[in-house]
């Protein structure tokens, strides 16, 4: 069924949970399609002109459409109480240990997606919109000491096998961050920080979309984000905070 669905391929721990829930809903559409084209069908044939002439105000006296309503209705509660609620608590609730997790802050913009790591000393900078400019596109305070070593980057990189912690905002208008290899989908809205979480459980490149209409330029709203190793995460780090470091007095 999930071949038939068209996705895309699964890279995070809670892909397959995600997959099996679209599973079951579509299924479940998959059998009210068939069921209710069949008694449309059955309508027709049923009360055709020739067997009823006369329009009927009564309808249909059987009980039998009652128990398939109900069918169905405990059908979506079954779904919706022993699977997607689960699945949006595990996400929402069961935020990983920032000690134990890659934490970067995403920041989307017209059209444009901004990431923020923290340094070596694992300290977000303060940031300022006054400071706000094409060079410092998050306003990154330079003159506080956390933020001194701070990463800003336009492309998310992040190690395999590891929780990823996002804090998600936005700087002007709703986006999207949607990671579909994952299975992750989240508005980024102004004023809100969101986080969101996964654990990539494979190496790869992929592109980051914006599915949230969100500007004359929305179709230009493309980032990249790339699972790789610890080994060459670390050495990303490194390369990223040697090109920040003071150039050395002679």
């Amino acid at each position: 069924m999930l071949d038939l669905l068209g996705l895309p391929e699964a890279a995070s721990a809670h892909a397959g949970q995600i997959d099996h829930l679209l599973s079951l809903v579509h299924w479940l559409m998959l059998v009210l399609f068939v069921g209710w084209t069949a008694f449309f069908g059955f309508v027709l044939f049923r009360f055709r002109r020739s067997r009823s002439p006369r329009a009927d105000h009564h309808g249909v006296r059987g009980g039998w459409s009652s128990y398939l309503e109900g069918g169905v209705l405990l059908a979506e509660v079954l779904l919706l109480a022993f699977f997607s609620i689960p699945a949006w608590s595990a996400r929402v609730d069961d935020l990983p240990d920032e000690s134990g997790a890659t934490v970067v802050r995403v920041v989307a913009e017209q059209f444009a997606w901004n990431m923020h790591y923290p340094g070596p000393d694992g300290k977000f900078g303060k940031t300022d919109l006054s400071l706000v400019g094409p060079d410092n596109p998050l306003g990154l305070d330079d003159t506080d000491d956390a933020g001194a070593d701070d990463i800003i980057t336009d492309r998310l990189n992040i190690p395999v096998g590891k929780p990823v912690l996002v804090m998600l905002s936005s700087k002007d208008v709703v986006h999207s961050f949607g990671l579909p290899q994952m299975r992750v989908k989240q508005d980024a809205v102004p004023g809100i920080q969101q986080p969101v979480w996964f654990t990539p459980t494979r190496t790869g490149q992929w592109d980051i979309a914006c599915s949230q209409l969100c500007g004359l330029g929305h179709y230009r709203m493309k980032g990249i984000y790339q699972v790789m190793s610890q080994a060459d995460y670390d050495a990303w780090l490194a390369e990223e905070a040697a090109l920040l470091a003071p150039p050395q007095a002679k």
